[in-house]
């Protein structure tokens, strides 16, 4: 089978997951949960939340990774695969020509107080912003044209950002992309009790709505690295009304 392999570069609280149930409801899809978290902890060092079962629960090389999960066997016409932009350190990135390569972003305004609720004060390196900065123009470079999306804008408008996007990879949408089944996927990562409460009581995507908290002075610097890149990106995304 010729199967269609699409990564979603995604960075932390970027309701990556809700969109990895978007694609776990569509009929001809098999998803994958951050396949290179093992990877990335191992070389990176990190101290994630749930480190050690993070570790015994995926391959730590990722080499192997990519040879036998990321490019390995699956049973459906399409594979999709949610990851971490930050998860590529010490990565040969040419296997990207062989894939569909996507991004997910959301402003740093409302992304960093949410990352500050798992891992405390993040860097720039946190965010994976500056990765996937990198990442469009390496792949542009090559003669692809990866399809952005943008959290706020993917919840003003589910169906049509989410419809664009499929006309983008050339499948069909389906409405049972809209909706799933409270509780979780039997595919999430065991990393999930720590990262994944709301997408966990949620049947759908919720409606946006503005963060009411003030942005807290501490984070200030690190959101002045991070905008930078998140505005070179934002203006390729997919928006609610295009």
């Amino acid at each position: 089978m010729n199967t269609k392999r699409i990564c979603l570069w995604s960075g932390p609280r970027n309701i990556s997951t809700a969109v990895m149930y978007a694609f776990g409801q569509r009929s001809d899809t098999e998803i994958i949960d951050e396949p290179l978290y093992a990877h990335y902890l191992h070389v990176s060092g990190a101290m994630h939340p749930g480190r050690k079962a993070v570790m015994a629960s995926l391959p730590i090389d990722g080499t192997e990774v990519i040879r036998d999960i990321i490019l390995g066997p699956c049973s459906k016409p399409i594979l999709f695969m949610k990851q971490m932009a930050h998860h590529l350190v010490g990565i040969d990135r040419s296997f990207m020509r062989k894939t569909v390569n996507i991004f997910l972003i959301r402003d740093p305004k409302e992304m960093l107080p949410s990352l500050t609720k798992v891992i405390g004060i993040p860097t720039l390196k946190d965010t994976g912003l500056k990765t996937q900065a990198d990442l469009l123009t390496e792949l542009q470079e090559i003669g692809q044209s990866p399809s952005i999306l943008d959290a706020r804008e993917l919840l003003l408008a589910p169906k049509h950002v989410l419809s664009t996007l499929c006309d983008r990879l050339e499948l069909p949408f389906e409405e049972s992309m809209l909706s799933w089944e409270q509780g979780g996927h039997p595919s999430d990562g065991v990393w999930a009790p720590h990262w994944y409460h709301n997408v966990h009581l949620s049947n759908g995507f919720a409606p946006y709505t503005p963060k009411p908290e003030p942005f807290p002075q501490v984070l200030e610097n690190v959101l002045s690295e991070c905008l930078p890149y998140y505005e070179v990106l934002r203006a390729y995304a997919i928006t609610s009304s295009s």
